[in-house]
């Protein structure tokens, strides 16, 4: 902070002990200790060596604890390397009274620390469950902005506290890669054993990340008593927000076995599709849980989704799921999902989140005099109308023939159109099929898999039928093992849906971005494990 001193001259005069700094929570700062809503139980405590130091973090994804870089470095001022810590450390999560056993206790296995400021991203051993992770803030912070930091250091009276403390603080002067906290009362100040704890605000009633905390006078802590010079300094994270993303989503794809995935969606989910992420991923596993992979705002394309929600349990509804498409059905710009049940009962969630299905329409009751649609085998929704919503429901049957349902969103199944019969060119070959932008079209392709590795795109979908064929895939090629197929912009925010993502029957994951009449022109692995 301009005034007080260089930043090498904190390093030097403030972590002068092999513990780190840590926030002063005083006798009157605000105990997090149980909190109702649980809100701060994503700040972590990180033991490094043999009680050598004590520094806090923050989860910001299952499996990557964010921190600052100093707590690991040999000497004050010393580089930090990429790879496994030199010291065992200890990440405790979940668990705002230490006394308690909340949460988890994990090792740290790698570190990847960040060039230009004091950062570094921890990967645990193993995901956390049971703690939602703090979201990453992009807003810069202003001059006069309320934070609170958390962490588990020093107190006025308490050497080594087994409670979460926080504090109130008010942003001063920010750079391009740090910012001054000043405490809003005397007791609001940081101390040794919280350096990488967070600094956090509130927006949209959620929590997210603003800064790490670096460097800290300390002033009234314990065994700083004397000390009255007041203020920190915070390593930013708005700027590399995406950097962040990037690191932690290296992991996230990996931790399942792609092998059990029954269904795929792709959608904008969690945002509209006009906002600045790439599309979510929607997930049906075969024991009838459900996971959605949030879309990624980086720019990465190697790591197309930035984390996941736990939408639906082992043994939910979801195992009577038959045929799953993701599609937009309400004018909000969001997306939702159309499914065939066992049971022959179809329905539409208009919208999909982190919090699960929404809005259920029921556009076909089971049973009845009708079951007829107990024999859907593929649907997709696409836009093949002039409708701008993608809410146009493409039906293969059982028997090979093709219907297509326009505006369901609005005239449910009354919009129905047969596109191809059943017979002897019947589509009984068809595997997976799926709605895309590749050709330029007004309305919608559509592009089939067929069992022998053929695979074809339909350009230009509408109630008129199919307007001639693109073959990107000959008969015999490696996709005959492409056993679910889904279409989506999984490459760069607010693209085009034209990446074909594939589940092969290996369990390997991977897609083809920008696909085009002219075929595909690259693949990117997401999980490629060895057969």
């Amino acid at each position: 902070m301009s005034g007080r001193c260089s930043r090498a001259a904190w390093i030097a005069g403030i972590l002068t002990t092999s513990v780190t700094i840590s926030l002063l929570a005083g006798t009157s700062a605000q105990a997090v200790v149980g909190d109702e809503d649980g809100a701060s139980t994503f700040t972590a405590k990180l033991e490094i060596g043999d009680s050598q130091r004590n520094c806090s973090g923050a989860l910001v994804e299952q499996q990557w604890v964010i921190t600052a870089a100093s707590c690991f470095a040999d000497a004050p001022g010393s580089k930090v390397t990429t790879g496994a810590p030199k010291q065992k450390t200890t990440v405790t999560v979940g668990r705002t009274d230490l006394t308690s056993k909340a949460g988890s206790v994990v090792n740290a296995v790698e570190l990847v620390p960040r060039e230009d400021r004091d950062l570094v991203m921890v990967k645990l051993a193993k995901p956390v469950t049971g703690v939602t992770p703090l979201a990453v803030g992009t807003d810069a912070p202003q001059p006069g902005e309320h934070l609170r930091v958390a962490g588990f250091g020093r107190t006025k009276t308490e050497w080594v506290p087994n409670s979460l403390h926080s504090g109130a603080f008010t942003v001063g002067a920010t750079d391009g890669s740090t910012l001054g906290l000043n405490g809003k009362s005397a007791t609001d100040v940081i101390c040794k054993g919280d350096a990488g704890g967070p600094a956090f605000r509130e927006k949209n009633g959620h929590l997210e990340l603003a800064a790490v905390n670096s460097l800290s006078w300390q002033k009234g802590c314990i065994g700083n008593e004397d000390e009255t010079r007041e203020g920190a300094s915070e390593a930013r994270v708005d700027d590399i927000a995406g950097w962040i993303q990037a690191v932690a989503s290296r992991t996230l794809l990996d931790r399942a076995n792609w092998q059990n995935a029954a269904y795929l969606a792709s959608g904008h989910f969690t945002s509209p599709a006009d906002g600045q992420r790439r599309m979510d991923l929607f997930v049906v596993w075969k024991d009838g849980s459900a996971t959605l992979y949030q879309g990624a705002d980086h720019d990465d394309p190697k790591q197309p989704f930035s984390t996941t929600h736990q939408i639906a349990a082992a043994g939910s509804f979801w195992t009577r799921a038959q045929a799953i498409t993701g599609g937009t059905f309400a004018p909000d710009g969001r997306d939702g999902v159309t499914v065939r049940w066992s049971n022959g009962k179809l329905s539409t969630f208009t919208h999909l989140d982190q919090n699960g299905v929404h809005d259920e329409q029921v556009l076909r009751e089971p049973g009845g005099d009708n079951p007829f649609w107990k024999n859907a085998r593929l649907i997709t929704a696409g836009r093949y109308t002039d409708n701008p919503l993608r809410d146009d429901l493409l039906v293969l049957w059982d028997n090979g023939s093709v219907s297509m349902y326009a505006h369901t969103s609005t005239q449910g199944l009354k919009g129905w159109t047969q596109l191809h019969d059943a017979g002897k060119d019947a589509w009984t070959e068809a595997a997976q099929l799926s709605a895309g932008e590749f050709t330029g079209k007004k309305t919608d392709d559509l592009v089939i898999r067929w069992k022998d590795g053929d695979t074809t795109i339909f350009p230009g979908v509408d109630t008129n039928g199919f307007h001639g064929r693109t073959r990107i895939r000959p008969v015999g090629s490696p996709w005959k093992n492409a056993e679910i197929l889904t279409v989506g912009s999984f490459t760069t925010p607010t693209a085009r849906p034209d990446d074909i993502l594939i589940r092969w029957a290996n369990g390997n994951l991977g897609y083809y971005p920008h696909v085009d009449a002219n075929g595909t022109h690259d693949a990117i692995p997401l999980v490629n494990r060895p057969n």
